[in-house]
């Protein structure tokens, strides 16, 4: 068992939290996560964040600043609650539409009860697929997000090419991701709290503690920031940069399709 990050050169695709499966193995295992973990999923992320997430999001569609125009479409990818949708959605005056792709049908059934409730359907399809085989044609999106789902996806490489390949010339990959902690002692805090906390919270809310140790360790393998960088930069985007959000905890990574 190991925490030790994966690399620019990969190993996602095979690392189920500190546990290592074959290749194929791990979208079952992860869809079974988000199962189980739907219904709850704005608390997971309140429990894992500390209620940080919100003022992230918030962050990473202030860096967007969606257009007010009726012709301008995104993809939120992993995004089933719909969580980003309905702030791009907000942000451009309700002029946007946003098509959310979750290859989790429950995340999905989340999002679109979400969605009807607060008067934002005619601005959202919701579409089942998976981030590494696209359902849609080159040069369809003005805008490519996906937030704290990137690192659950098992090929990460092939996910990010997919995002260049369906954005426009000019289009914007934002990537919000929990990340590598580059504040002195916080680390550690964050540590104590992910790895003691989180995994008890988890079971306290949901009677299950094992999809939260498997998030909290999915976010040890992930890449550094200056390593997602790279993998981004290798998928063919220009003017790629990352911003740490609290120390690192999270990173907003932004590119472009130049």
């Amino acid at each position: 068992m190991t925490g030790e990050r994966t690399s620019a050169d990969g190993g996602m695709e095979t690392s189920y939290g500190f546990r290592q499966v074959n290749k194929g193995e791990k979208q079952a295992l992860v869809n079974d996560v988000f199962h189980k973990v739907a219904k709850r999923y704005d608390i997971m992320n309140d429990v894992m964040s500390v209620g940080l997430h919100r003022a992230w999001k918030d962050a990473m569609i202030a860096a967007l600043n969606p257009s007010r125009s009726e012709d301008y479409r995104t993809l939120d990818v992993a995004g089933g609650t719909g969580d980003i949708a309905f702030r791009i959605i907000e942000a451009s005056d309700r002029k946007a539409h946003s098509t959310v792709l979750d290859i989790n049908g429950s995340m999905l059934a989340v999002g679109a009860e979400r969605a009807k409730k607060k008067g934002l359907s005619d601005n959202l399809t919701f579409v089942e697929a998976n981030a590494e085989e696209l359902p849609f044609e080159a040069n369809s999106f003005d805008a490519y997000t996906v937030a704290f789902g990137i690192r659950n996806v098992p090929r990460i490489d092939v996910a990010l090419s997919e995002a260049y390949r369906v954005l426009k010339r000019g289009g914007r990959l934002l990537v919000l991701e929990f990340s590598e902690v580059e504040m002195p002692l916080l680390d550690k805090v964050y540590d104590a709290w992910s790895f003691n906390a989180i995994p008890q919270f988890g079971k306290m809310i949901t009677g299950d503690g094992e999809p939260y140790q498997y998030l909290v360790e999915s976010i040890r393998k992930f890449p550094n920031q200056r390593d997602f960088a790279a993998m981004i930069k290798t998928a063919g985007f220009s003017r790629v940069t990352y911003t740490n959000y609290t120390g690192g905890i999270a990173a907003l990574h932004s590119a472009w399709k130049i």
